[in-house]
């Protein structure tokens, strides 16, 4: 397979990333860049795209996907919050969405298996990358992990996502330098006996302190 690589410029980027998202409507994977790593998207709701990724990566199909979203609103498309997260839910994704910080959260039975690894929950977040942004409006939720193959460094670049996958996708969405160059915070949100309980599982961009 010949890879292509794309610039998405402050000019064009809307022209690039439309030409991205007609090739993950059709079951394709992108690489696309977010703040924090490029990532390699596909359609959530599309079993067989979500497996491309993993096919892609090498990644071993038991380390569940994280899944963009547009923002709080779409959330629900993914997620089931019981209503004693309601709140904490809402004040995370004011405070930190858009931007570098993924819940874990009930999944909604609408996402497929190979997403979450058969796991009962869900990683979500919304990126403030133009580009990411741009699909997760036009597409709905977007699973995307990192753009390299599995066990390696992820990519902050467009070059180093060549170096990676060069060959095994279709198409590379340049947008530059990552600006975080971090993987996001994932912090699990579950509810405890008298207050939600958050637990850090990645530390990343959001710190503990501000959580």
């Amino acid at each position: 397979m010949q890879t292509r690589v794309e610039i998405a410029d402050f000019e064009n980027w809307r022209t690039v990333a439309g030409e991205a998202a007609k090739l993950l409507s059709s079951g394709e994977v992108v690489a696309v860049p977010t703040e924090t790593v490029y990532g390699l998207a596909a359609c959530a709701f599309d079993a067989g795209a979500v497996a491309r990724i993993f096919e892609a990566k090498k990644r071993p199909t038991f380390d569940p996907l994280i899944v963009h979203v547009a923002g709080i609103r779409e959330l629900a498309r993914v997620a089931v919050v019981p209503d004693g997260l309601q709140q904490v839910v809402r004040e995370l994704a004011g405070a930190f969405w858009p931007g570098p910080l993924t819940m874990v959260l009930p999944r909604h039975e609408d996402v497929p298996d190979i997403v979450t690894s058969g796991l009962p929950t869900v990683a979500v977040r919304a990126s403030s990358h133009e580009v990411m942004r741009y699909l997760t409006k036009e597409l709905g939720p977007i699973a995307a992990p990192s753009a390299n193959r599995f066990g390696r460094i992820s990519p902050t670049s467009a070059h180093a996502v060549m170096s990676e996958l060069g060959g095994r996708i279709p198409l590379i969405i340049d947008g530059g330098a990552c600006t975080n160059g971090l993987e996001s915070t994932i912090v699990a949100v579950e509810e405890g006996e008298k207050r939600p309980i958050l637990r850090l599982l990645r530390p990343g961009p959001v710190t503990k302190e501000q959580l």
